[in-house]
């Protein structure tokens, strides 16, 4: 163990997408106000990134179709960095008049998922992104990419590192700030993260590098500390372990954004963030949900037993 704990970072930056990735899932429309004092309440624990929403096709996700709307009632804060989807060039106008500061894009290493999700191949995502930069670029927004479906995919199965490699090597051609790297489906596992990480290595600096972990088979905070021992240091989470993905059958909720908290704080790994003001946004959110949020550690929280 004492081999295992030698690399370990000593600051990990969580990037906090309940907002987006955990509400896009649910089933009913949450109301645009309580999605404003979800963010609001995220905000006060100490969180330096969120992403809130997806400018996406109403239509495709109805649940973020006020877009907008939401992001008319941030608070201003120079300490957050408020983030949102962008899938396209429309997406990206919405943004831009939004007052965005800061875009997600996003595209996957399976053929079949990146169709199903936005209707298009990788190559015509990628394309998309070219066209996006320069503007994004031009107005001062910092451009994060997420590669989804990175180590198996709902319909295709297990996807080869060198598939990944292949899409990180355009993106950072393009010149995108930041790489997450997703477990889209959650069937991830250490070994897999360590030869995905590896082989990416000597194309993406790990200042660069999130991982995007999904709990289906509960081995999330196993593979956080294999990228962990790696050096990655930026991890996404939701509160509450809020998410899945409509577009992925079977994938269950994000790595719960308590559970990584309680664990890098018992390792002495600093992350600047409340987990009881975490946990405060979850039970809020839940109780206007109207059902329990999956995270161990909130369920925990609420019995007072941490």
């Amino acid at each position: 163990m004492a081999g295992l704990l030698s690399n370990l970072p000593n600051h990990v930056r969580i990037v906090e997408v309940g907002p987006r990735d955990g509400l896009q899932n649910e089933p009913d429309i949450v109301p645009t106000a309580v999605k404003a004092r979800y963010v609001e309440m995220l905000a006060a624990s100490g969180l330096s990134d969120i992403e809130v929403t997806s400018f996406v096709n109403p239509k495709r996700v109805p649940q973020l179709a006020d877009a907008e709307a939401l992001f008319a009632l941030l608070p201003a804060s120079e300490n957050i960095s408020y983030s949102a989807l962008v899938p396209n060039k429309r997406g990206l106008e919405r943004a831009l008049s939004s007052g965005a500061r800061n875009i997600a894009l996003f595209t996957a290493a399976s053929e079949t998922f990146v169709e199903s999700n936005i209707g298009m191949t990788i190559s015509e995502s990628l394309a998309v992104f070219r066209d996006l930069l320069p503007v994004a670029e031009s107005a001062g927004m910092g451009v994060r990419a997420y590669i989804s479906t990175a180590f198996h995919c709902p319909f295709e199965g297990r996807i080869s590192e060198h598939a990944v490699q292949r899409i990180v090597g355009e993106l950072l051609d393009m010149g995108v700030d930041e790489i997450s790297l997703g477990d889209t489906i959650g069937h991830a596992v250490p070994t897999e993260v360590e030869n995905l990480l590896t082989s990416i290595a000597p194309l993406l600096p790990l200042k660069c590098t999130s991982c995007h972990f999904h709990d289906t088979r509960g081995a999330a905070l196993a593979n956080v500390l294999t990228a962990l021992e790696l050096g990655v240091a930026i991890f996404d989470t939701s509160s509450g372990g809020l998410g899945g993905c409509p577009f992925a059958p079977g994938a269950a909720g994000n790595l719960a954004t308590e559970d990584l908290i309680l664990m890098l704080d018992g390792m002495g790994i600093e992350t600047g963030v409340n987990v009881e003001l975490i946990a405060k946004a979850s039970r809020y959110l839940s109780a206007e949900l109207g059902k329990p949020l999956p995270g161990k550690a909130l369920q925990a929280l609420n019995k007072s037993v941490c």
